[in-house]
């Protein structure tokens, strides 16, 4: 659906509510997509939003809250009772509903822990200990275990028996009389090998798993790389502690793009909804690098001041200054970004720094001539410089482009070396950094060439 059928859907349900038509109401919903289904209703006042997610049948209503903001989360807690609010965590999924009770008010999680039982609930604790970036925080408990003296048989048994409470049923975890992770075993592997064929001879056991301390945003990296819908985690023991699954995944890749993209545009990342955000927050965010870079863009004006002498004997010179310093910044943030992603997807790494460096010289090299090229004619042409000038600001932008190319490349392997996020080295924090330099260039040619 786009936003204008979401928008039609939202008048629609508001009229039935209005005109108490709540059956034709209830059956269009039983119709819906869950995740549709959320995106409809989350935008609706209070009351429309909680009659609407009353109409929904237990099962449904639990997936659409799933896949709801924590916001609209927390408005429809806030309207149900208690037994209402039991009913959804009980459907939910076990990820699913750490999620949501991370997002929650602390009075919002004793009430479920008052609701759970004493197993539950230290499993709940367990899970809302772990650090919110790393791989235990985003794992289940819902997967699939086998024991490796079982025959084909006694596993196609258990699956059938547990299979249906569980998140995922295609990969099954082969696990030690201790919960030490041995291996695993695909349903198609079971479904077609002999019944009485032993789990320990068809298992794999060449395994890719993650430390429930590792970082998500590596276990993200690992499912692209390697295409698996579900990877195991461990604790130090090796003991099997979870699983975390490709739809887990989806939602981390796009919160570090997101983070990515804010810090590219010199903003400080949040992790609210834009809407959700107030204006001062918003604002807040984006002040500090504002600041930053006004402030070393003084350093731009205090080598125009430098160079005034140059600038009161070739006035022109100064009419060339925006299209040199914007090519450089243009120029840059097309390496930087290009760079930056291929560090973010793991395409390129420290050990490429010589071998991407040379390439962007390259690339510097050929738009340059191009650039410069295309300016020489524009000027001789279309203003009838004179030629000195015109060889100036072409060989100017031809120094530009190689240099802003080479600052594109190495500001963001820079940034990776010292530990720091390479998307903060993109195009506001470089444009501003070429802008100094080019002008240095641009002067200093100016007095050898016109020879002032």
């Amino acid at each position: 659906m786009n936003y204008q059928e979401y928008a039609e859907y939202r008048e629609k349900f508001v009229e039935m509510v209005d005109e108490k038509r709540l059956t034709e109401l209830k059956n269009i919903l039983a119709d819906l997509n869950v995740v549709d289904t959320a995106e409809i209703i989350e935008d609706m006042e209070d009351t429309y939003l909680l009659i609407c997610f009353r109409m929904l049948a237990k099962e449904k209503g639990a997936e659409v809250f799933s896949f709801m903001e924590p916001y609209d989360q927390k408005r429809i807690i806030n309207k149900i009772n208690n037994s209402e609010l039991e009913e959804i965590l009980d459907e939910l999924d076990f990820d699913d509903m750490i999620d949501i009770l991370e997002e929650m008010p602390a009075n919002v999680v004793t009430k479920v822990l008052q609701k759970s039982t004493p197993e539950e609930r230290t499993e709940i604790n367990k899970f809302l200990m772990y650090d919110k970036n790393s791989a235990g925080s985003i794992m289940t408990i819902e997967y699939v275990s086998l024991k490796r003296d079982w025959t084909v048989a006694e596993a196609l048994d258990h699956i059938k028996e547990f299979g249906k409470d569980k998140e995922i049923i295609y990969t099954c975890y082969v696990e030690s009389e201790y919960k030490q992770l041995l291996g695993f075993v695909s349903l198609r592997t079971l479904v077609v090998a002999d019944k009485d064929a032993l789990i320990n001879d068809i298992m794999e056991t060449d395994l890719v798993y993650f430390s429930t301390s590792d970082d998500k945003e590596e276990v993200a990296q690992a499912f692209t790389r390697y295409g698996y819908i579900a990877i195991p985690v461990v604790d130090r023991e090796h003991r099997l502690c979870g699983i975390i699954t490709f739809d887990d995944v989806m939602d981390i890749v796009e919160d570090e793009a997101t983070e990515d993209i804010h810090k590219m545009a010199a903003i400080n990342p949040s992790e609210d909804e834009y809407l959700d955000q107030t204006p001062w927050q918003l604002a807040k965010n984006r002040i500090p690098w504002l600041l930053i870079l006004m402030i070393s863009a003084t350093l731009t004006s205090g080598i125009i001041t430098k160079y005034n002498f140059i600038l009161s004997q070739f006035l022109i010179l100064s009419s060339f200054i925006p299209m040199i310093t914007d090519t450089g910044g243009n120029s840059g943030s097309q390496s930087s970004t290009v760079v930056i992603r291929a560090i973010a997807t793991g395409e390129i790494g420290l050990r490429d720094g010589v071998a991407v460096i040379f390439k962007e010289f390259r690339v510097g090299v050929i738009c340059g001539v191009v650039l410069s090229a295309v300016n020489f004619l524009r000027l001789l042409i279309f203003t009838q410089a004179d030629i000195k000038i015109s060889f100036l600001v072409s060989l100017t932008i031809l120094c530009t482009v190689i240099l802003s190319k080479l600052m594109g490349a190495i500001l963001p392997l820079f940034a990776e070396r010292i530990n720091l996020d390479p998307a903060i080295m993109a195009s506001a924090l470089i444009t501003t950094i070429i802008d100094s330099v080019v002008l240095v260039i641009y002067f200093g040619l100016a007095s050898i060439i016109l020879g002032i």
